[in-house]
């Protein structure tokens, strides 16, 4: 049964690495709380949101600018302040794609002007991870000073 847990954090934190508004933290804090492996949770939770991020990315390679503006209704001047720092920082700009609210977006403008994907992918992979290993070890700590 707990291989269902493990496939709903996944698909719950692909979701919320995607343009769809959810969030994956809630459901990694709340499987550690019941129980479910730290480290297994930590490496489901960064494979799924890494892997929605690069689709939003692919979603920039392959898309034009001006749709996925109108189609997902992002300000111009926004996407355009996005586009400038993604030029600036390249692929750099992935360890950021983890910020709600902004991050979609970074990984949208990332992909639009190109940068390389190895890096990009890394980049990204890097700032997911790093954010779910505090998750967790927030999360554990927290239940470690409840329980005492």
């Amino acid at each position: 049964m707990s291989e269902l847990g493990y496939i709903g954090l996944f698909v719950a934190s692909f979701l919320s690495a995607t343009i769809l508004p959810f969030s994956s933290e809630a459901i990694l804090a709340t499987m550690i709380a019941a129980g479910f492996g730290y480290v297994e949770c930590v490496v489901v939770a960064t494979m799924g949101n890494w892997l929605g991020s690069m689709s939003t990315y692919a979603l920039g390679y392959i898309g034009n600018w001006q749709r996925i503006e109108k189609w997902l209704k992002i300000d111009h001047n926004k996407s355009e302040r996005y586009v400038s720092l993604s030029r600036k920082y390249g692929s750099w700009l992935g360890l950021l794609v983890w910020l709600p609210g902004i991050g979609d977006v970074i990984a949208l403008a990332l992909g639009l002007i190109r940068t390389p994907l190895i890096f990009t992918a890394i980049s990204i992979l890097i700032g997911k991870m790093v954010r779910y290993i505090i998750i967790a070890w927030l999360t554990y700590q927290s239940i470690d000073i409840l329980v005492k």
